[in-house]
């Protein structure tokens, strides 16, 4: 197969009013690797792990379909977040506006392709700790390319992929690249399939800390890939064995909400003004992540996004039942501590978000995989195991409540219990950006055909209002146009429609 198309991001990412790009600065602070510890330390960046708006999962905050807008706390703050709420064609159209999420991704690419180019070649490592090093870099490029293709690509179609445009994107170490085309939706997959697989070779078992990749992350990872990809069976047993890699090394485990918020519990006191004291507070609570990278998830602070004025969707509210531990991350007040007059539910106290692999989402991505496979029983075992930690299991009394089952007719019906799961991802991680990628990946999906989402707009009234409604556009608006600057500097590259 030819070389996977790439494009020169030393002029992708330039902004309008820089004379000098990313690509041509960088390579000056790296010139001190040598030895392999070098590259060690380069993997141990924290802008690979933390940073206010990586992943793309920032954006997609606020284009899923979970939220609503209570309008006066969420204008007046950014066009931008504007712009994603109602699903714009054009969310960067002025030159001097850059997506920081896309130039923040592709940045980081020069000391990734660098550490895979040369750690193999550097001197005072093993051999074998070389190879896991390169191995953390593999994956970590694929899951940012992927992360990229997830916003700027179509959804993934094997009947399409072959002609749909990729993602561009660098391979190597240089600054002297040029414009070359954006290649195949096909070849980006393959090319993150490809470095996913080669780092499975040679990446640690286990980290010493959870912000590195390791084999049940890359486990996890690639399975989720060939689920978002619709290869169910392929996706598997790469999630069986992420799922047995993590309970077996004991690094990472599920908070009992029936324990943290029972008396003396870690997540109280509940503040009247951030919530419970929950990892959502504390950008290094690592405890539930496979492989952990977060973002700034909060009120607006200069950072484009933000969640002010960001609410629960009626439909998105009613998926949850009162004994749902969850509910205790929101409140029914409005950004000033006014009550809502709707009765809508808004997430507070969400500082950081996490959006790498958490083991609660490789439950669900398991038991979504065994669910597709048929194997219903297996995919309740894992919902369930979810489920009654985060859903109350006795009343006052200490009789046992059986709201975390799930019900008897779905948990017999492969397609019910299919979309039972798609709405535990819901509950789960609501505005935290993870709806927006499910959306994408579900409009291909036959089970989901002629599935319309829409955004709707409230005032704040005694007697609330819908003010607006914003239907998307499909296909066109499940993938984003780049931004501007972009296309301005790069003007033989095909933008989306």
């Amino acid at each position: 197969m030819k070389k996977l198309i790439i494009i020169s991001f030393a002029v992708f990412s330039m902004l309008t009013s820089c004379k000098k790009t990313w690509l041509e600065i960088v390579p000056q602070g790296d010139q001190v690797t040598v030895i392999t510890e070098d590259y060690d330390k380069l993997m141990n960046d924290g802008a690979f792990y933390a940073y206010h708006s990586i992943g793309g999962y920032t954006e997609a905050q606020l284009m899923g379909d979970e939220v609503a807008q209570v309008k006066p706390y969420f204008i007046n703050k950014n066009a931008v977040r504007e712009r994603l709420f109602q699903w714009a064609d054009d969310i960067y159209p002025e030159p001097a506006v850059t997506s920081l999420v896309l130039r923040t991704t592709m940045t980081q690419m020069y000391t990734i392709n660098k550490i895979v180019a040369e750690v193999m070649t550097s001197t005072g490592g093993t051999e074998e700790r070389k190879k896991g090093i390169r191995a953390e870099a593999l994956a970590t490029r694929a899951f940012s390319i992927w992360n990229m293709a997830s916003l700027y690509c179509k959804p993934y179609a094997a009947a399409t992929a072959g002609n749909d445009p990729g993602f561009p994107f660098v391979t190597e170490p240089n600054v002297n690249i040029q414009d070359i085309p954006r290649g195949t939706l096909q070849q980006t997959y393959d090319f993150i399939i490809k470095d996913y697989t080669e780092a499975l070779a040679s990446i640690p078992a286990k980290q010493n800390i959870v912000t590195r990749m390791s084999r049940p992350a890359v486990e996890g990872l690639l399975g989720k890939v060939y689920l978002f990809m619709g290869r169910y069976n392929d996706a598997l047993p790469l999630l069986k064995s992420a799922l047995a890699h993590v309970i077996a090394n004991g690094q990472t485990s599920l908070y009992d909400y029936n324990e943290t918020f029972a008396t003396g519990g870690a997540f109280l006191p509940i503040s009247a003004t951030n919530g419970p004291k929950s990892p959502y507070q504390l950008m290094d609570n690592t405890r539930e992540a496979v492989v952990s990278k977060v973002f700034y998830a909060g009120r607006f602070n200069g950072n484009i996004t933000g969640t002010d004025g960001l609410v629960l969707t009626k439909a998105a509210q009613a998926l949850y039942q009162p004994t749902d531990y969850r509910l205790k991350f929101y409140i029914n007040k409005n950004d000033n501590n006014s009550v809502n007059a709707a009765g809508l539910l808004r997430k507070y106290g969400l500082n950081y978000s996490r959006f790498g692999l958490q083991l609660s989402e490789l439950y669900l991505l398991c038991a979504e995989a065994k669910a597709r496979a048929n194997d219903l029983t297996g995919a309740v075992a894992d919902l369930e195991t979810l489920r009654k930690a985060r859903i109350r299991l006795k009343n006052d009394n200490g009789d046992s409540i059986n709201d975390a089952l799930v019900p008897a007719g779905t948990a017999t019906n492969q397609s019910a219990l299919i979309k039972f799961i798609i709405d535990e991802r819901i509950r789960e991680f609501a505005v935290e950006g993870y709806r927006w990628f499910d959306m994408r990946r579900l409009s291909v999906d036959p089970l989901f055909a002629g599935a319309t989402f829409t955004h709707t707009v409230y005032d704040q009234d005694a007697v609330p209002t819908v003010l607006e409604t914003y239907t998307l556009k499909q296909p066109e608006r499940l993938v984003m146009r780049f931004p501007r600057n972009i296309i301005d500097a790069n003007p033989k590259m095909q933008d989306n429609p």
